[in-house]
């Protein structure tokens, strides 16, 4: 199993910046990648940024540019670096692990971009 905590969510003005972090423990050996996805109400969950084991990350086009993500493999961490947010970047985001065939997600971190 592995556990997956998500902070740094809150409120922030459009073009403000907030950084979100998900701590990974359990069995975190083998989890191939991690990733940051988001849900906005009446929307499907959808892919922000993901970055692979080797470091290799890909984003949402609607991010690129603004968005960075990022791991420290000491802390079993991965951040989340959001800067230039819009009122269209409210959602719940969700962090996610991917351990061999199985999936983890973590709680989910409210981001709430005023306008």
């Amino acid at each position: 199993q592995v556990q997956l905590v998500e902070s740094g969510g809150g409120l922030v003005q459009a073009g403000g910046s907030l950084r979100l972090s998900c701590a990974a423990s359990g069995s975190i050996f083998s989890i191939n990648a991690m990733g940051w996805y988001r849900q906005a109400p009446g929307k499907q969950r959808e892919l922000v940024a993901r970055i692979t084991s080797g470091g290799s990350t890909n984003y949402a086009d609607s991010v690129k540019g603004r968005f960075t993500i990022s791991r420290d493999n000491a802390k079993n961490t991965v951040y989340l670096q959001m800067n230039s947010l819009k009122p269209e970047d409210t959602a719940v985001y969700y962090c996610k692990a991917d351990r061999t065939v199985v999936a983890y997600w973590g709680q989910g971190t409210q981001v709430t971009v005023s306008s």
